[in-house]
C-alpha cells in the first residue's frame, strides 16, 4: 500500500517547491516552515501574480480531467482575518476547482463544477485564519466529501458529484483567485493534489496504522545522518525526525502532549505551546433527596444532601432565620438532610449606625445590617478563587470575573483569560499585530511602522504624497513597502498610461446583471436600475406582509420573515413568520433582572417588577456584572454596540454612523472610510467599490473591507418543513419548492431536521457517517429518514 501511495504522488502532485516561488515571483519569499529544516513560502500583502506556467498547468489539467476521486493537501499558516484563495483552477470566468479560507467569517469554502455544469460552493464553518500552522486535507470520493484539519476529521458530507471536465488553456493560481482578488496572506507549504480519495493518509499516516509502520526517532541521531549515507535507503523514515519541544509553566517543565490540571482547566503541552480547555462537567445524576451544588475545592457540581423546610429546598450548609409567635428569632441550618436549630449566642446584635429605613432584614441570620453592608469581607470572599472578584449586592454577594476574563463555571468562582486576538475581540487596526496578555491585549506595530495611537500604526503613504508612477486616470493603492496602480473604471492601459474606452455596459452591470445592448442591462430578479445597482426592498415596497411576531428582513434580491426579539421559531419555519412563538425569558434565564426585582414574562419580552414593600434600585445584571440604572456602556466584544440599563431592562443598539463627524469610527462605519487604499476593484477592472460596500455576483454576496474583497454564498430563506424537493429557477440564487421530481435539483435537507441513528445519536440533516461494524456502509440523514 505504501508503494501505491508513492506512485500516486509521483503521477500527480502540485508542489510549491517545484514552482520556485521565492525566485520567480514578486511578493513571495522563503521562510521557516512547519517542521524543523522545512521551508515554506510567505505570501506578502502586495501586488503579485503567482500561477503555474502554461506547460505545468496543462499537465495538471490532463491528469485531473475526468477524475471524481482526488485530495487537496497543504500546510498553511494564514494571517488573522485574512480572506484568501489557496488554490484556484480557472478557465475564463468559470471556477472548476477553488479552495479558499475566510478569516472575516471563519469559513473554509470549496468551489467546484458539478456534472450539471453548475458552480457549487460547500461552506465549512471553521477558523483557519488564526496565524497558526494547520494541516488541511479536502478529499473527494465521488459524492462523498471529507474535510480534515490537523489530522482530525471535521466534516463529512454527501454532495453533488464533481465534474473535472476542465478545458485546455485553464489557469492554475496559487495564493490568489486572479491578479487582483482573493489574495492569500500568510505562509504555505506542501500544497499537493493527489489522485486518490484517502490522500489525507499521506499527510497523517497515523490515521491508517495498518498501512504505515511507526518509527521511533531519537533527536541525538539527527546530527549524524550525514555520515550514514550508505544506510539512507533504510532510514528514510528518519527524514521527519525532530526534537521534542517542551513547555515551561510557573517553573514546571512539561513534555510534549503531557496533560495537567490548573484550576478548573485541563492543559496540554503541544509542540512547545500550552493549550488549555475547561474541565468537562457531566450533569450529575442525583438521588431524590440530594441536589447538585458546588463544594470548596471542586470544579464540578456534586450531589449534596438537601433539606425541605416550610415548602422550600435548602442545600447542606444553607441557613434560614424565622420568628416564633413571641417575635424571637430562630436560626436553622441544613445538616444531614434535616434543618437543625443553631444556638444563638446571648450576645445582642451589634448596634447599627444607620437609620431604620436603611436597615435590611436578611434570611440567613437574625441580626439586621445596614444597606451597603460589605458581605465580601465575610465567608463569601474565599469562594471567588481564580481571576474572580467578590461584588456586593443589597442582600448578599456574588463572584464576578475580572475584566478580560470569562467564567469557567456558572457561579464565576473560576475564570479564564479571554484571548481577544484569537476571538477577534480587539481594536487593533492597520499595520499592527494583536498580542494577547493576561486580561487584555496589545497592538504591536509591524517592523518599520510608526504608531498613531494604542490601536493603529502608519507607514509612508506614497499615494498620498504623490511619489508614485500612476497615470492621472489610474487609481493608486498604497501597499507594504510601495504602491500599485490600476486604471480607473472606463479606462484601460498598462497603469502608467490609461486611455478612455468606448462607452458600453459590458462589465458595468451590477449584481449579476447581463449586458443586453450598449447601455442596456438585464437585471436578475430582485434588482433594478440602469446598471442593476438597486436592490428591490420587498419589505419597504409592500410586497411582503409578515406575521406580527416577525419582521421583514430584506436580502440581496430576496427577503426573509425573521422572528422579532423575544420570539423564536418553533421549528416549522413558516414563510410569513407564523411559526414564531414567545420566549419565556424568566424560565430560560435570558433576562437582566437584578436580585432585588422579580422577572415576569410578557408576550415578546419580560418585566422586572419590584416586590411589595421593597425599595428596588432598578439595576441590571449583564454578563455577570451589575449595571446601575440609567448606566450606558459599550459591549466588551462589540465596540460598535451601545447598551443602557433602564429599570432592570438592558437595551442595546448599533452605533449610529455619521460620516460628517471627523471622529467617526471607520471600523464600525466602513462606509465612512474615504481612503483610496480601502477601496476595492471589481474583477473586470471597470468598477470600484468603497469600503463597506456590498453586492451580489454569481449568487455570491460580496463585501469590500479595507481594500480586500470577501464573497460567500447568498443567504437564502429556510424552506418550509413539508418541502422535500427543491429547484433553483433560472436567473435566481435560492431554491424554491417544486412538486415534480423531474424538475427538482435536489432533496431538501432543512437545518432544523434531525435523525436518530441505530445508537440513539442525533444527527443533523445532510450529515453522513460510516455505520459501525460495516466500514463499507455510508449513512446519510435526509428529511428525518435514514438512507
Amino acid at each position: 500500500f505504501g508503494t501505491y501511495v508513492f506512485l500516486i504522488v509521483v503521477i500527480f502532485v502540485v508542489a510549491l517547491s517545484k514552482l520556485h516561488l521565492g525566485e520567480s515571483y514578486a511578493g513571495v519569499s522563503e521562510v521557516q516552515g512547519f517542521h524543523n529544516e522545512s521551508r515554506a513560502y510567505l505570501f506578502k500583502d502586495m501586488w503579485r501574480s503567482v500561477r503555474a506556467s502554461a506547460g505545468v498547468a496543462e499537465r495538471m489539467v490532463q491528469n485531473l480531467r475526468g477524475r471524481v476521486e482526488f485530495t487537496i493537501l497543504l500546510t498553511v499558516k494564514q494571517d488573522k482575518f485574512n480572506s484568501g484563495v489557496m488554490l484556484s483552477i480557472h478557465h475564463g470566468d468559470q471556477r472548476y476547482l477553488e479552495l479558499e479560507s475566510s478569516g472575516q467569517r471563519s469559513e473554509i469554502r470549496l468551489h467546484y463544477r458539478t456534472a450539471e455544469r453548475r458552480t457549487r460552493a460547500e461552506v465549512f464553518p471553521y477558523r483557519l485564519a488564526d496565524a497558526r500552522w494547520h494541516r488541511l486535507a479536502m478529499s473527494f470520493s465521488a459524492s462523498q466529501l471529507l474535510l480534515y484539519v490537523d489530522c482530525s476529521r471535521i466534516y463529512e458530507r454527501i454532495v453533488e458529484m464533481p465534474s473535472m471536465d476542465i478545458p485546455s488553456g485553464a489557469t492554475v493560481w496559487i495564493g490568489q483567485r486572479n491578479n487582483a482578488h482573493g489574495l492569500f496572506k500568510g505562509a504555505m507549504q506542501d500544497l499537493q493534489v493527489l489522485l486518490m480519495p484517502q490522500g489525507y493518509v499521506s499527510q497523517c499516516p497515523d490515521l491508517n496504522r495498518s498501512a504505515h509502520r511507526l518509527f521511533l526517532c531519537l533527536c541525538v541521531l539527527c546530527p549524524r545522518l550525514a555520515s550514514l549515507a550508505r544506510a539512507e535507503e533504510r532510514m528514510k523514515a528518519l527524514d521527519g525526525c525532530y526534537c521534542e519541544r517542551t513547555c515551561s509553566v510557573s517553573g514546571e517543565v512539561y513534555r510534549d502532549e503531557e496533560i495537567w490540571i490548573v484550576g478548573c482547566r485541563n492543559c496540554t503541552c503541544l509542540n512547545g505551546s500550552v493549550e488549555c480547555e475547561n474541565v468537562y462537567c457531566p450533569a450529575p445524576q442525583c438521588p431524590p433527596d440530594t441536589a447538585p451544588a458546588y463544594i470548596p475545592g471542586a470544579c464540578c457540581k456534586e450531589c449534596q444532601p438537601v433539606c425541605l423546610f416550610r415548602g422550600r429546598v435548602y442545600v447542606e450548609g444553607d441557613r434560614k432565620s424565622v420568628h416564633d409567635s413571641t417575635g424571637n428569632c430562630l436560626l436553622f441550618e441544613c445538616r444531614d438532610r434535616s434543618m437543625r436549630r443553631v444556638e444563638i449566642e446571648s450576645t445582642p446584635c451589634p448596634e447599627l449606625n444607620c437609620p431604620e429605613s436603611e436597615q435590611i432584614t436578611l434570611t440567613d441570620r437574625c441580626c439586621r445590617v445596614c444597606r451597603g453592608h460589605d458581605f465580601c469581607v465575610e465567608s463569601h470572599l474565599r469562594k471567588c478563587v481564580e481571576n474572580s472578584q467578590c461584588v456586593n449586592l443589597e442582600a448578599g454577594a456574588y463572584c464576578s470575573c475580572n475584566n478580560g476574563y470569562r467564567a469557567v463555571r456558572d457561579d464565576s468562582a473560576y475564570c479564564q483569560d479571554v484571548d481577544e486576538c484569537a476571538e477577534g475581540r480587539h481594536y487593533c487596526r492597520e499595520n499592527t499585530v494583536c498580542m494577547n496578555t493576561p486580561g487584555s491585549f496589545m497592538c504591536v506595530c509591524h517592523t518599520g511602522y510608526i504608531r498613531i495611537d494604542d490601536y493603529s500604526c502608519t507607514e509612508h503613504d506614497e499615494c498620498a504624497s504623490g511619489l508614485h508612477s500612476c497615470d492621472k486616470n489610474a487609481l493608486c493603492f498604497n501597499t507594504v513597502g510601495g504602491h500599485s496602480c490600476t486604471c480607473k473604471p472606463g479606462y484601460v492601459g498598462n497603469v502608467t498610461v490609461c486611455r478612455l474606452v468606448v462607452s458600453q455596459c459590458d462589465g458595468l452591470c451590477h449584481n449579476g446583471g447581463s449586458c443586453f445592448a450598449p447601455d442596456t442591462c438585464v437585471c436578475q430578479q430582485g434588482f433594478t436600475g440602469k446598471r442593476c445597482e438597486t436592490d428591490i426592498d420587498e419589505c419597504s415596497d409592500g410586497f411582503v406582509e409578515c406575521d406580527s411576531r416577525a419582521t421583514c428582513i430584506n436580502l440581496p434580491g430576496w427577503y426573509h420573515c425573521e422572528c422579532r426579539d423575544g420570539y423564536h421559531d418553533n421549528g416549522m419555519f413558516s414563510a410569513n413568520g407564523e411559526s414564531c412563538e414567545d420566549i419565556d425569558e424568566c424560565v430560560t434565564g435570558r433576562h437582566s433582572c437584578a436580585n432585588d426585582t422579580v422577572c415576569f414574562n410578557v408576550d415578546g419580552g419580560y418585566d422586572c417588577r419590584c416586590p411589595h414593600g421593597k425599595n428596588c434600585t432598578g439595576d441590571c445584571l449583564h454578563e455577570g456584572k451589575v449595571k446601575h440604572n440609567r448606566q450606558i456602556w459599550v459591549l466588551d466584544d462589540d465596540r460598535c454596540s451601545v447598551c443602557s440599563c433602564q429599570s432592570g431592562l438592558v437595551m442595546c443598539r448599533r452605533m449610529v454612523c455619521d460620516c460628517e463627524n471627523p471622529t467617526v469610527d471607520v471600523l464600525c462605519c466602513p462606509e465612512c472610510d474615504p481612503r483610496l487604499s480601502s477601496q476595492c476593484l471589481h474583477q473586470n477592472g471597470l468598477l470600484t467599490y468603497s469600503n463597506g460596500d456590498t453586492w451580489v455576483e454569481n449568487c455570491q454576496q460580496c463585501q469590500c473591507l479595507r481594500g480586500a474583497v470577501d464573497c460567500w454564498p447568498v443567504a437564502c430563506a429556510p424552506a418550509p418543513p413539508d418541502c422535500e424537493l427543491v429547484a433553483v429557477p433560472e436567473g435566481e440564487c435560492c431554491p424554491r419548492c417544486v412538486a415534480d421530481p423531474c424538475q427538482a435539483d435536489a432533496m431538501h435537507n432543512g437545518v432544523a431536521d434531525t435523525c436518530v441513528d441505530e445508537h440513539g445519536v442525533t444527527r443533523f440533516s445532510g450529515s453522513a457517517w460510516t455505520k459501525h461494524g460495516t466500514e463499507c456502509s455510508l449513512c446519510q440523514c435526509t428529511t428525518e429518514i435514514l438512507t
